[in-house]
């Protein structure tokens, strides 16, 4: 990547895009803009930050207009039930993105997902590859838009083969800052094992996730990618590593309890954050291309990060509210062309003094 390559990242102010904003701007060499409808709460330094809607139609003039190298798309609303308003966001807002960059001609794109879209089946083999089928639960808001993200990059893969697309699959994500389903599971009062069943399960700590997603946007590695920790570990021991009482259901009345939940409006966000299937069978990636082709192994074990949690519980759960899409895309409009003004003029007068002009 060139000394100074443009990078834009997506969902600045989320917990993900202003992790890996400020780990790219600390890289030194790049010129990173971050995109949201609002501005982060902390500066980050060296940010070129750009006030804006995934979804705005002008997008594609901005990333035309500041020659964008990489797009790392991270604007994304997770929820536990499936949502009109979050599907719009999910997954209008990343065809839109993947079809501003393909007209732009941006070079790669980078995108988050998750290893949940495999699915938790009693047929799944040992380790999932990344070529393995996408047969994840569509009762889940976030997995829904995930596998449908999924397909659609499959075919955009097809239309658009002068972008590269790296989508990056991550194991259940625990930290002591982040909300999680696994997190939200290791938080809840009682966190239960089902009965006769104890599959195997990958956590990434936080602070991997953004390692991994900074070292897709520096190399390039085109297709999905598995991510997660090099341990694998039976639910309950991570049960215990995380200091949870040993508690265990029948499995019927797990798939009982979770019905009745998510089907009273009540009571569906307190529905348990994953699926019985994923308390019961295994969903185990394959870590190959993760080690030989990003060249990534993660700081943490998965043990380590799991004692971490127990030690330090905290969450920040990511809302999205309500914005007038006629008022931001004026702003864009704003925005760009006050940076082609600020182009044209200093092509006319030279650096200013702040740049190392000279001046007398």
């Amino acid at each position: 990547m060139s000394e100074h390559t443009t990078i834009l990242v997506t969902g600045v102010t989320g917990t993900w895009g202003v992790r890996v904003a400020a780990r790219l701007c600390k890289a030194g060499g790049l010129h990173v803009i971050g995109l949201d409808r609002e501005p982060p709460e902390k500066d980050i330094e060296g940010l070129d930050f750009v006030q804006a809607d995934v979804r705005n139609p002008l997008l594609v003039e901005l990333l035309k207009a500041e020659r964008v190298d990489t797009v790392c798309h991270l604007e994304f609303a997770e929820t536990a039930q499936p949502s009109e308003a979050a599907f719009d966001l999910n997954v209008m807002g990343t065809t839109k993105v993947l079809g501003a960059c393909a007209e732009a001609g941006v070079r790669k794109a980078v995108l988050r997902s998750s290893t949940a879209v495999y699915g938790a089946r009693p047929s799944n083999a040992a380790f999932l590859t990344e070529e393995h089928a996408l047969r994840g639960s569509k009762r889940s808001g976030t997995i829904r838009d995930l596998l449908e993200i999924e397909t659609f990059c499959d075919g955009f893969r097809q239309r658009s083969p002068h972008l590269m697309l790296t989508t990056l699959r991550f194991a259940s994500i625990v930290g002591p800052t982040v909300d999680t389903p696994m997190t939200r599971f290791l938080k809840a009062p009682w966190a239960p094992s089902l009965l006769g069943f104890d599959p195997r399960m990958q956590v990434i700590h936080e602070d991997d996730v953004v390692e991994a997603l900074a070292q897709a946007i520096l190399r390039d590695v085109p297709g999905p990618v598995n991510v997660a920790a090099e341990d694998v570990l039976p639910l309950n021991k991570i049960r215990g590593l995380a200091s949870k009482p040993p508690i265990a259901v029948l499995h019927l009345l797990a798939y009982w309890s979770q019905n009745l939940l998510a089907s009273t409006p009540r009571w569906g966000s307190d529905a348990s954050p994953f699926e019985p299937d994923y308390l019961r069978y295994p969903w185990v990636a394959d870590l190959r291309r993760m080690r030989e082709e990003l060249s990534f192994v993660p700081h943490y074990t998965a043990e380590d990060t799991l004692h971490e949690f127990a030690e330090w519980q905290h969450a920040a759960p990511f809302q999205v509210g309500p914005f007038s899409t006629a008022r931001d895309e004026e702003r864009l409009r704003d925005q760009i062309e006050q940076r082609q003004r600020d182009r044209s003029q200093e092509a006319v007068t030279g650096p200013s003094a702040e740049d190392g002009g000279d001046h007398e």
